[in-house]
């Protein structure tokens, strides 16, 4: 049988602002990525013939 360990409050509240500070960090690398890919295109993207 596998033992489960317990973590102390102080844990829990340690591992929830780990989780979000790395879900903020994942999300303003997709941004950072998403406004260079746009600024790699170019302002004339948005100009051409569909």
């Amino acid at each position: 049988m596998i033992e489960q360990i317990k973590l102390t409050e102080e844990e829990v509240q340690r591992r929830r602002r780990r989780s979000i500070a790395l879900g903020l960090i994942l999300g303003g690398l997709a941004i950072l990525f998403f406004l260079v890919t746009i600024a790699h295109m170019g302002a004339g993207v948005a100009n051409r013939p569909l």
